[in-house]
């Protein structure tokens, strides 16, 4: 497949990147697409849901805002971006039903009603559940509500290499009602995920995994799961992988006990947000593809990751897990983290990256 150096236009500030550097960032994608900046006003941009009425929000971890983003003229390039509500505590995590905006701080799960009429004046949050753990350390969450009507919301591990065997929240998925009742662990052995999706035929859920660290440059891997039904264990603390033993615990279980990844991604590569393409903007060649935003490793020796990918389906498997969008790396030199991504509504993939504060927009336009 032929790839297309794109420059995009877009100068990293002294904040993120040395004066000397400011350039336009590379980003290169498949021939016929493009790439845009959507908004470059959403500092510390991760998570995004869209609400019923056209507007985008947007979490973030250390501003502790959620941001609304509109593109009122639909020309691909938002024209209005107000931080709508503040002072949480690592909202990441946003996801919307029927006419409301639900918020996962670290602890909590918020419920904001009617906010797209009230941009300007938020009402008064709704508490769904206060009693998550408090950890910091993998506490931020991604929320999604899944075709069932619950909310699925995961529980990281409260550090690197942790058993906690005293409360089975620890390191899983779990679903809720809206309302917060029904409270139950979906799926267990899940380090970190920052991202997950239901694929839009077989209704499974989908998700990133975040591989532990200090066993390596290359182990373990990253990976992408797929849960079939409830009470699936995926391995951790256990077992990494398809068949890596952890030195510590992986005595602990058998190796058939655990459902092996669908797809082991880079080590380190911090595989976060994962949307399967449901809009018709795309070749058919990429409907139904489940693209993975990599955040970029943070701690090995030559940096990998900081790129999308995409993970081509067949007979609702992956064949193939390739790069669609790069350039965000440039040797040792970062010019953006790509986080999550949402398909807008006239069908263009749009990517939130928390290190420019940008949230990209790519679009398809036949090669002439």
């Amino acid at each position: 497949m032929r790839r297309v150096l794109i420059l995009v236009p877009l100068l990293i500030s002294a904040l993120s990147a040395p004066a000397e550097d400011e350039r336009p960032v590379k980003i290169r994608l498949p021939e016929g697409f493009s790439v845009s900046v959507f908004s470059d006003e959403v500092p510390g941009a991760r998570s995004m849901a869209w609400g019923a009425k056209g507007t985008l929000f947007v979490g973030t971890r250390g501003q502790g805002i959620v941001y609304a983003v509109r593109d009122a003229d639909g020309d691909g390039v938002a024209e209005e971006v107000s931080p709508v509500l503040a002072g949480l505590d690592s909202p990441n995590g946003v996801a919307f039903r029927e006419g409301a905006l639900f918020v996962a701080e670290i602890s909590r799960i918020l419920r904001y009603d009617g906010i797209e009429g009230k941009l300007d004046d938020p009402p008064e949050p709704v508490v769904v559940r206060d009693d998550l753990p408090k950890d910091r350390h993998h506490g931020w969450k991604f929320i999604a509500f899944g075709p069932d009507g619950l909310l699925y919301v995961p529980v990281g591990a409260p550090g690197n290499i942790v058993l906690r065997e005293d409360d089975e929240r620890y390191a899983s998925i779990l679903r809720m009602k809206p309302d917060g009742t029904g409270q139950a662990v979906f799926a267990r052995g899940v380090r970190n995920t920052v991202g997950f999706d239901w694929h839009p035929v077989t209704k499974e859920l989908w998700f990133t995994d975040n591989g532990r660290d200090w066993m390596g440059d290359d182990l373990p891997p990253d990976e992408l799961n797929r849960a079939s039904k409830s009470g699936l264990h995926f391995g951790y603390p256990f077992w990494h992988g398809k068949a890596i033993a952890d030195p510590e615990y992986g005595a602990r279980m058998a190796k058939d006990a655990f459902v092996p990844p669908e797809v082991e991604l880079g080590a380190h590569v911090a595989a976060l947000g994962c949307r399967f393409y449901t809009g018709t903007m795309f070749p058919e060649a990429y409907r139904g593809q489940l693209f993975i935003a990599e955040h970029g490793s943070w701690n090995r020796t030559a940096p990998i990751g900081y790129r999308v990918m995409m993970a081509r389906m067949a007979e609702g498997k992956p064949a193939a897990c390739e790069p669609f969008a790069e350039g965000w790396l440039d040797g040792k030199q970062v010019h953006g983290r790509p986080v999550d991504i949402a398909v807008a509504p006239d069908g263009a993939l749009l990517v939130s990256d928390d290190h420019s504060g940008t949230i990209w927009r790519i679009a398809w336009s036949a090669p002439k």
